[in-house]
């Protein structure tokens, strides 16, 4: 049969890639557990559930013409059913074979449905691999599961003509390439996320219309006050109305302006009466409508964050195989514990965490966990153990934990670093206490890690990972004990578009504060205002609490009221991790239910703005950022962190370039002179220790392969020398074990990058930060 038309294999594909994603982590998930297992029993129910997974990817891969991913799959299928057969047994080299095809699989996904002009990565070696690891107790373990033979698997798949290749329309390839028949036919169906993400917006929309409702009942209530002022300031004139009435009766007066004056204020008080009536029903109208069409809207908008709504088991499927990763090439043993998994989260929310997420795991694995033989000397178990636990944390939030017990964050070295660093002076940093002084390892360019490499050093993680948090709405925290370990906690909203907000007036101007972050709402006497180090204070529950002016941080133009200074002034209190804050305000309106609006490209970034909103009435009201309103309150202070000054006329520093490569020397040179500076180079390492004893340099960037004195060797002198000791040094290598970086660490490099993941920003980032 001939293979299907384009159109038709794109449909196929996109049906294709979900499947092939939960086949692909089930096969990363079995090797796992494999791994773990000691009972052969368990391990011959994973190797069979691993074994079904891999069969149904293969079948799936064939009815696509997806030949590379069909040839793994037919190659772990032998590999398995040696297992099986007990001709081959599992070894660590064994495991770590499985995971690189297990990898590999997740690679050739990534490539479907991109041009076949784009280079593929080769799977040939992989292929042999599983064919050697499947044959090394001799041919008679060599029964392959399908036709081809093991040996030419690849081969043979990529000849297959197209009359060979199985039915593309039939019912079973239909079931390979989409969900199972039965599960189709009774209770799921596979939504593209791009479609549903646009019904929810649709949806969420939808609450402008319930606020524009609500809004119209309360004006019609207040239409409505107008009449029953009126009634009540008639039912106090009617015995004097009466009283006329009867004078004139009693005087003859039968015609006149009088008596037409008497007709009209009766008429009046009939019309007003039946104005009142009719408000009154269109205010019994109006409220039965916003009630309704709020229902409407909030059932609508719950069962439609349900659809979006993923578990957490959905970002955490990875973590086990990135540990495993981690831990090996750092010659560790960790343990991963994982609970919460079952806690359903907002899909964007979760897909903006996961990188948060693993950069954490990676934190705690390479400066928190040790190694077992330190582990061993501490008292410790061998196996350090890495919690990664999720939990509710109130009606809208949920607490996610990063848990390991190693050797925890020494906030002394923290706020040695932040000195430093120049992030802070030595006297602002002895004044911290041990919790604030753990808070700076979010500030970005501050690291404790006594060497830079491809993967940690930078002090640019943390600040990521603070700075996303932040974006969600969130909040992180870290405590840690020496010796015993740290924790990271990120409160979380469980959505990401609605939530609640205090509406507040500052300088005739409406603004929204998140209600999560509004510790109280004060009315605060003006005499009990204050000023304690040139700032502002007041005392709240007996603590002393910074105060600000909300109209002054976001730089608005005072209005001419604000110089009568009232006895009384409304505030609300806005807490942001350990900081508490008092914001004086003009006035505190309501708290109401928020729909957040982005603010587009052209404002991406915007200082203490979130985003917006649109109130009932058409009123668009900006969303405050609280993280950005307590820094900008701190720094308003004058407690500012200090800044760098560098003169202008200062000289050009000077950098060493050790390398015998002739290419790579010039490409070095060429790199730091464009970033302004005086570059000499070294063709190894005899001449560069040369070249530092007879001259000044600001900083080394060696090679580690060289003749004469490798790189290693020139970093050791350099220490032992008392003159050179400390001059910052940068190896640039190709070597990228665990070893060599270790053998970097105890040579005293201050940084450690591989030239495979070699890039110039990256190396001019290091350099500013050494010198």
């Amino acid at each position: 049969m001939a293979p299907p038309d384009d159109k038709l294999l794109q449909r196929l594909l996109a049906t294709f890639k979900p499947e092939a994603r939960e086949h692909i982590d089930a096969i990363a998930a079995g090797l796992l557990e494999l791994e773990r297992a000691p009972d052969p029993n368990a391990q011959a129910a994973l190797l069979d559930t691993t074994f079904r997974a891999a069969h149904s990817l293969k079948g799936a891969a064939r009815t696509v013409n997806l030949r590379d991913i069909e040839a793994l799959c037919q190659s772990l299928e032998t590999v398995f059913a040696a297992l099986r057969r007990k001709d081959a047994t599992f070894t660590p080299e064994l495991f770590d074979l499985l995971h690189r095809v297990a990898a590999m699989l997740g690679t050739q996904l990534q490539f479907v449905g991109e041009p076949a002009t784009r280079p593929r990565p080769d799977i040939t070696d992989l292929v042999r691999s599983l064919q050697s690891a499947a044959t090394k107790n001799g041919p008679a373990a060599v029964r392959p599961t399908v036709a081809p033979s093991v040996a030419h698997a690849a081969e043979s798949i990529m000849e297959t003509t197209p009359a060979e290749a199985p039915a593309v329309a039939t019912p079973a390839s239909w079931r390979l390439a989409g969900t199972t028949a039965s599960t189709t036919a009774s209770t799921t169906v596979r939504v593209a996320t791009e479609k549903l993400d646009a019904v929810l917006l649709q949806a969420e929309e939808l609450l402008s219309a319930k606020l524009a409702a609500t809004q119209q009942a309360v004006r019609l209530r207040q239409c409505r006050a107008e009449p029953i002022e009126w009634k009540r300031r008639w039912m106090k004139l009617r015995p004097d109305v009466r009283s006329i009435r009867e004078g004139l009766d009693s005087d003859g007066v039968t015609s006149g302006s009088w008596l037409r004056l008497m007709e009209f204020v009766d008429w009046s008080r009939g019309c007003v009466e039946s104005l009142d009536h009719r408000l009154m029903e269109l205010v019994k109208i109006a409220d039965h409508d916003q009630r309704t069409v709020g229902t409407m809207v909030d059932t609508l908008l719950d069962e439609m964050k349900k659809v979006v709504m993923q578990p957490f088991s959905t970002i955490v499927e990875v973590l086990p195989r990135t540990v495993r990763e981690l831990s090996r090439e750092q010659g560790k043993i960790v343990e991963l514990k994982i609970t919460g998994e079952e806690i359903e989260i907002d899909r964007r929310i979760l897909e903006q965490m996961k990188d948060p997420l693993i950069h954490l795991m990676r934190n705690c694995i390479d400066h928190g966990i040790e190694t077992p033989e330190l582990r061993g000397h501490a008292g410790k178990s061998r196996a350090g153990t890495l919690q990664v636990s999720m939990a509710a944390h109130d009606g809208s939030n949920v607490e996610l934990t990063i848990t390991d017990d190693g050797r925890g964050i020494d906030a002394a070295t923290v706020r040695a670093a932040a000195v430093k660093q120049e992030l802070l002076s030595a006297e602002q940093a002895a004044a911290l206490s041990d919790r604030e002084a753990l808070l700076l390892i979010f500030q970005s360019g501050l690291s404790t890690s006594p060497l830079i490499t491809d993967i940690s050093g930078r002090g640019l993680g943390l600040a990521i990972v603070k700075e996303k948090v932040e974006k969600l709405h969130g909040s992180v925290a870290v405590e840690s004990t020496p010796g015993k370990g740290t924790s990271f906690r990120i409160v979380l909203p469980l959505t990401l578009a609605r939530f609640r907000g205090v509406l507040v007036r500052a300088s005739r101007r409406l603004f929204v504060l998140p209600t999560s972050n509004v510790g109280r709402v004060v009315r605060i006497r003006t005499a009990d205002i204050a000023t304690v180090e040139n700032r502002e204070t007041i005392v709240l529950n007996d603590r002393v609490t910074a105060l600000a002016r909300l109209a002054d941080i976001l730089e608005l133009p005072s209005t001419p009221d604000a110089e009568h200074t009232p006895v009384h002034q409304p505030g609300v209190v806005l807490v942001w991790g350990n900081q508490r804050i008092a914001f004086l305000v003009d006035e505190v309106i309501s708290e109401q239910e928020v729909l957040v609006k982005r603010l587009g490209r052209q404002l991406v970034r915007v200082r203490n703005v979130a985003g917006a909103t649109v109130l009932g009435n058409g009123q668009v009201v900006p969303i405050l950022s609280v993280p950005d309103l307590v820094e900008s309150a701190i720094q308003s202070s004058g407690s500012a962190r200090p800044v760098r000054a560098v003169a202008a006329s200062a000289p050009k520093q000077t950098v060493l370039v050790a390398e015998d490569s002739i290419t790579s020397r010039m490409l070095l040179k060429n790199i730091l002179e464009s970033a302004g500076y005086r570059v000499e180079t070294a063709v190894d390492g005899v001449d560069a220790l040369a070249k530092l004893r007879n001259g000044e340099f600001d900083l080394v960037v060696s090679d580690v392969e060289m003749p004469r004195m490798d790189g290693f060797g020139l970093t050791t002198q350099l220490r032992a020398d008392r003159k050179l000791s400390q001059t910052p040094v940068i190896l640039v290598t190709a070597l990228d074990s665990r070893q060599d970086r270790e053998r970097g660490v105890d040579a005293g490099a201050n940084a450690y990058i591989v030239k495979s993941s070699f890039d110039q920003s990256n190396l001019l980032d290091v350099v500013r930060r050494l010198i």
